[in-house]
């Protein structure tokens, strides 16, 4: 694993995208557009507003970092850049790493840009501090990234690219206890919604809206999305091939 490699990557992304506004749109402006709009549905109930408006601070930047970086990581592929890149002495975790900084860049910007549009001029109201507010946003942007990396070594093509969001985001979607507390759920749907990444990153932000202070049950969702953001990466490594068949 070589760091100069890796920013070297991260640049290349990053010089990419300022080349294609529609992608950075997606990335900074859908997301907020959707928390604006969720605002103005609950306007006549902002208690509903609060409850739900923070978990989906989450989720929105989870399944948009998810999208874009599978399409962007396949086009890659398909095209035989990564092919290239991979004659080169370059290790695969080093394109995974460099994959990650960049769109993790990016996650930072667009969590950064929610959260203030959500807490400053939506009136979220949340009992614990912003900060960590953003950490748990930051962490879901880059847990979709790192997801995104993975699930695309499986696609072939961009349209099977974006297949994988109704088979890998909508059921954590509906099983991380936004609509269902996950305690009063059917056991076996209990026991799974326990092994998905993005039922601890809603928990963390549920402990941000509910508690002045960071809790033991914060610390340990962070701990686990971190985790999973980790071993999502190592498996995008190992199963990243140089080109699609």
């Amino acid at each position: 694993m070589s760091p100069a490699r890796i920013a070297a990557t991260a640049r290349r992304v990053l010089l990419q995208l300022r080349h294609d506004p529609r992608t950075v749109a997606l990335l900074l402006v859908v997301p907020c557009v959707l928390l604006a709009l969720l605002s103005w549905v609950f306007d006549d109930s902002p208690q509903t507003f609060d409850r739900i408006g923070a978990p989906l601070l989450g989720i929105f930047p989870f399944t948009v970092m998810f999208l874009v970086t599978s399409v962007a990581t396949l086009r890659e592929r398909s095209s035989g850049t990564l092919e290239r890149l991979l004659s080169m002495p370059m290790g695969r975790l080093d394109l995974q790493l460099g994959y990650a900084l960049a769109f993790g860049g990016l996650a930072v910007v667009q969590a950064g840009a929610a959260t203030g549009l959500a807490v400053g001029l939506l009136g979220l109201d949340v009992a614990g501090s912003v900060w960590a507010l953003l950490l748990v946003a930051v962490l879901n942007a880059v847990l979709g990234t790192a997801i995104g990396l993975f699930t695309s070594a499986f696609a072939r093509t961009e349209f099977q690219a974006v297949q994988f969001l109704p088979a890998v985001i909508l059921p954590q979607f509906l099983l991380c206890g936004l609509f269902v507390p996950r305690g009063q759920m059917q056991p076996v749907l209990g026991a799974v919604s326990d092994v998905l990444p993005l039922s601890y990153a809603v928990d963390a932000m549920g402990q941000v809206t509910g508690h002045t202070g960071l809790t033991g049950d914060f610390l340990r969702d962070v701990a686990v999305t971190a985790g999973c953001v980790l071993a999502a990466l190592a498996l995008g490594a190992a199963t990243l091939r140089r080109r699609t068949p």
